[in-house]
């Protein structure tokens, strides 16, 4: 089985981390984002997976390189942002006449999708859309559905709190659906083709289920898909609490919460404290430095004395000795400042 791979987001509401680091290569724990949709996929059957960007490419070719074993990676360029519909039909031709897999790169998920793939065929599906349920969906657009769980309609964002199930970002997606689409132009999947498909008369269902989901754009949902794999929230994955990489040193004067990730070359000094929070690569927390709510990334240094609370530190940022910063967000290779 095949799937495609949407990686083409800029990462926006991550920025600083993003500034520098593309955001489905963020470590998420011991490995890349990318790396958990890929391993996935692989348990579930899927032996080939379709990826094109057209923003920082050197990087995910880095990526591709150093991945071992399965699925197998197909790289195709983009010259232009083609939006999530676009992205897909420009990789039809790679996928052939079966069924496969549609999904973002961001979203931490433990969804079945033995069970979404033996759901869409026993239904006879053109497409099948997993739903994930949500207490307030302010911040989405509503899927109708009737009793056998077809979808009927997609609505507008909602201007009161209401829970209702959503778009979780993963679909199964039989090839000749989408055959009518051109491969040249952004295409939206949730405005265009799902509205399309369905007053066309095809077949399109929603697979509800009770996995895990998070979409990793901000910041907040970075750190709280993090805290969640650390508690063994994930089906089939577990780590040991807190998590220090090999290469990391950490003194044993200091002070590490449950919910920490200390990621390789990072330096933790004495008496210094952290909490609740991830060390990329190379980070360095000074003596008696305070670290609570917090993503440091790579190569930054939080000095002696410092308190970083709810913040983020981009890459080879400062923050000098004695300064406390709270809710801030400090750009690449800048210095913070009260």
């Amino acid at each position: 089985m095949k799937a495609v791979v949407l990686v083409g987001g800029q990462g926006t509401r991550l920025r600083p981390l993003t500034e520098t680091l593309k955001k489905e290569l963020l470590p998420l724990v011991d490995r890349a984002i990318l790396h958990h949709a890929l391993d996935r996929l692989a348990r579930h059957g899927v032996r080939e997976v379709v990826m094109s960007s057209p923003y920082l490419e050197e990087a995910f070719a880095q990526f591709i390189a150093a991945r071992e074993g399965e699925p197998a990676i197909t790289w195709v360029t983009e010259t232009e942002a083609l939006d999530t519909g676009g992205a897909i039909v420009n990789a039809l031709k790679h996928v052939g006449d079966d069924a496969f897999f549609a999904l973002n790169g961001d979203v931490l998920t433990d969804l079945d999708l033995t069970a979404m793939s033996d759901h869409h065929h026993e239904r006879g599906a053109a497409i099948t859309i997993a739903l994930h349920r949500v207490e307030d969906a302010r911040a989405f657009g509503l899927i109708a559905s009737d009793p056998d769980g077809r979808i009927t309609e997609f609505r507008e964002k909602p201007a009161d709190p209401v829970p209702a199930d959503i778009n979780a970002g993963t679909y199964l997606l039989e090839p000749a659906a989408l055959g009518r689409w051109a491969s040249d132009r952004p295409i939206s999947i949730e405005r265009e083709v799902f509205p399309e498909v369905i007053r066309d008369g095809l077949r399109v269902f929603g697979f509800a289920s009770q996995a895990y989901w998070l979409d990793l754009g901000t910041p907040a949902n970075y750190l709280q898909a993090t805290f969640d794999l650390l508690d063994g929230r994930l089906e089939g994955i577990s780590y040991p609490t807190p998590w220090v990489h090999g290469e990391a040193e950490v003194d044993l004067r200091s002070h590490l919460g449950r919910h920490v990730c200390v990621n390789a070359r990072a330096r933790i000094g004495p008496d210094a404290e952290v909490d609740d929070s991830v060390l990329l690569a190379g980070a360095v927390i000074g003596t008696g430095a305070r670290v609570l709510g917090s993503i440091i990334a790579p190569d930054a240094e939080v000095g002696s004395g410092a308190t970083v609370v709810g913040s983020v530190v981009g890459e080879g940022a400062t923050v000098p000795g004695g300064l406390t910063i709270e809710g801030a967000r400090v750009g690449s290779f800048t210095r913070a400042s009260a």
